[in-house]
């Protein structure tokens, strides 16, 4: 769509770029999240988005005064704030007597609440807490999740697939081993969810494949769900569309296998073999004996002459 054509004109070049970085791209741009307080949120959930901001930074926007809301019940004000902010993530925390602790991840789709997963806080551990070396800011983490809940339970598999969209950071065309330093793992296991975060060390091995340690950094959580509000299957197929141009081209007679070797099929007319033209090798030509032993013939003695 061309500017021109945009039902809001913009007056000045800034509102231009502004309203040109909001249009849709073939390419999405990296998912913002925007984490919230809700209006009786404590220091252990006051604590918890601040690390969490920490590790999602710089692709996150946190909201340091109170907000009174419900997102369960109302999600008008969440819905205001992720087209103020351009953010398709949120965590939202508060805590009460009925449930404590707690957390609200979820995701908007063209900017309605598409996913929505409750979770309580039952253990934590800040990032200032664990006295190890940190990670740079917007460093790429690997995301590892562990237990059969997470392929089994149709919950669990849409939680899996909120964390991944929350903290799979941007996409990269290239990987090189010394960026591969930060590991962010799940378990599933008897109702909870465990989050740890660890650091990767390269030591030396006495070859080319260097010795790898982890070492805990901080935050950690133990986690438990509580309620949920998923998109229909319909809804959720909608969101997950890709345009034409990114989708590839077909190509006939080209298969692949699961290692990704490619095969190719070739159609050609029938042959008469018969007449076909083969190289001559002199070494595999008959001699005249053998052709003599193979109709049955004996080969004649030459007689002395006299």
């Amino acid at each position: 769509m061309d500017a021109l054509d945009r039902v809001v004109k913009p007056k000045t070049k800034r509102a231009k770029r502004f309203l040109e970085k909001r249009e849709p791209k073939l390419n999405e741009n990296t998912k913002n999240a925007m984490l919230i307080r809700g209006g009786n949120a404590n220091l252990t959930v006051t604590e918890v988005l601040k690390d969490i901001y920490a590790v999602k930074k710089p692709f996150a926007v946190l909201y340091k005064k109170k907000n009174i809301t419900r997102p369960f019940e109302d999600q008008t004000s969440l819905e205001f704030f992720s087209k103020k902010s351009d953010c398709s993530l949120f965590l939202f925390g508060s805590h009460n007597k009925k449930r404590p602790n707690n957390l609200i991840i979820g995701r908007m789709f063209d900017y309605h609440v598409l996913d929505m997963i409750e979770l309580g806080v039952e253990k934590f551990v800040s990032l200032k807490d664990v006295k190890n070396s940190k990670c740079p800011e917007g460093t790429k983490p690997m995301l590892i999740f562990a237990g059969d809940m997470f392929d089994v339970n149709e919950e669990y598999r849409r939680l899996k697939s909120l964390l991944i969209d929350f903290f799979r950071g941007p996409t990269v065309p290239s990987i090189r081993l010394a960026g591969l330093e930060y590991v962010l793992h799940f378990t599933a296991v008897d109702g909870k969810i465990y989050m740890r975060s660890y650091k990767v060390l390269l030591k030396k091995s006495g070859c080319k494949i260097p010795r790898i340690e982890l070492e805990e950094m901080g935050p950690s959580l133990d986690l438990v769900m509580r309620r949920t509000h998923l998109a229909s299957d319909d809804l959720y197929k909608l969101s997950l569309k890709q345009p034409k141009a990114l989708k590839p081209k077909k190509k006939k007679n080209i298969s692949h296998d699961v290692f990704g070797t490619t095969y190719g099929r070739i159609h050609m007319q029938k042959q008469d073999l018969s007449k076909l033209q083969t190289r001559k090798v002199k070494g595999l030509k008959k001699r005249p004996a053998e052709n003599l032993a193979e109709d049955g013939g004996v080969t004649p003695k030459k007689s002395k002459s006299a």
